[in-house]
């Protein structure tokens, strides 16, 4: 079956053709890979707990005793009914025995194979793509463009709809996990029960933690070089006993991301290109801060901010100054290194 790609992944899943023997399901995207998994395997068997209609393996079992990939498969179900295999954290170890196995299947369970992120040329994903009855299916993380897809559909099934503005908020915060998304979602639904429209406010609730979008205030006002508006987003957050530490550290994945999308530039990307590659996405409300920043800031002066941001991080617990205040000095002179961009 080669590779399955687009809008015949679901078909697979739910409908999978009587010739599959074997599925191999891998990617970046570890919650994914167990969503599509155990759709693949309710397609078989409603109960994904059956002890009598699934075996749940591991690599390390198989590694051990490969004559355990075929007892399984060839086992009959004591009640009747078709068997699925399900094995774990395969990896290139395995390619030769899945090869063997897809050449002379035993038995009639569907075989349901979880792996990592594998290459193109890995092994196990060449067998897999190579044989006639075997399917091979990629997990990579929900993209800006998929994401509002999976927020809605995922709160349309509790009976809620959103409003345009909490719908790019909630995509924004999620997709680099696709089990992390689902259980943040799960939160949401749960918290807006009883209403008809999820808003704003009910998704900044659950998913935006309130010192999270001070911090943000704070390191775009440093990036932008706007002292005032930084003395006064440090004054917040200071009140608001936020830790200097967990600002350090988001201030590094900021210059990290304006780094990265900086070097696209230099390429020959545009900002909004480089800005639409970066993941997790900038939120909508960020975006034009952001955008910015990076036409003032060159990629020497971002490399400069980001050694001086892990220079704080130490300082913060290594040295008698009290981390507030250490925090504030380098972001005062990370603002005065955008300013620099302005010239």
């Amino acid at each position: 079956m080669t590779e399955v790609k687009g809008a015949s992944i679901e078909r697979t899943l739910t409908h999978p053709p009587k010739n599959l023997v074997a599925a191999l399901i891998f990617g970046p995207d570890q919650g994914l890979v167990r969503e599509r998994a155990e759709t693949l395997i309710q397609a078989i068997v409603p109960n994904l707990k059956d002890p009598f209609l699934v075996a749940d393996l591991d690599d390390g079992v198989l590694a051990a005793d490969p004559a355990r990939l075929f007892d399984e498969a060839a086992a009959i179900a004591m009640l009747g009914g078709r068997r699925v295999v399900r094995v774990r954290g395969a990896g290139n170890s395995l390619a030769k025995l899945f090869e063997e196995f897809l050449d002379a299947p035993a038995g009639d369970a569907l075989i349901v194979v979880e792996g990592g992120d594998l290459s193109k040329s890995a092994a196990i994903r060449r067998v897999f793509e190579a044989a006639d009855n075997a399917a091979s299916i990629a997990c990579y993380g929900d993209t800006a463009r998929d994401l509002p897809d999976v927020v809605r559909s995922a709160l349309k099934a509790e009976g809620l709809a959103l409003t345009p503005d909490a719908l790019d908020y909630a995509a924004a915060r999620l997709g680099s996990d696709r089990g992390v998304t689902r259980r943040e979602l799960e939160k949401l639904a749960l918290y807006a029960h009883g209403q008809k429209e999820v808003t704003l406010d009910d998704v900044r609730a659950v998913l935006g933690d309130e010192a999270e979008v001070r911090s943000e205030e704070a390191l775009d006002a440093a990036g932008e070089g706007e002292l005032r508006r930084l003395d006064i987003a440090l004054e917040r957050l200071w009140l608001a006993a936020s830790s200097p530490v967990g600002i350090v550290r988001m201030a590094m994945s900021h210059f990290q991301k304006l780094a990265l999308a900086r070097a696209d530039v230099d390429k020959g990307e545009t900002a909004d290109g480089a800005m639409r590659k970066l993941r997790p996405p900038v939120h909508f409300m960020r975006a034009a801060s952001f955008r910015l920043q990076l036409n003032s800031w060159d990629s020497p002066r971002l490399a400069d901010a980001l050694d001086l941001l892990l220079e704080t991080e130490a300082l913060c617990k290594t040295t008698g100054v009290t981390p507030e205040t250490v925090t504030a000095r380098a972001l005062f002179n990370i603002a005065a290194l955008a300013r620099m961009g302005r010239r």
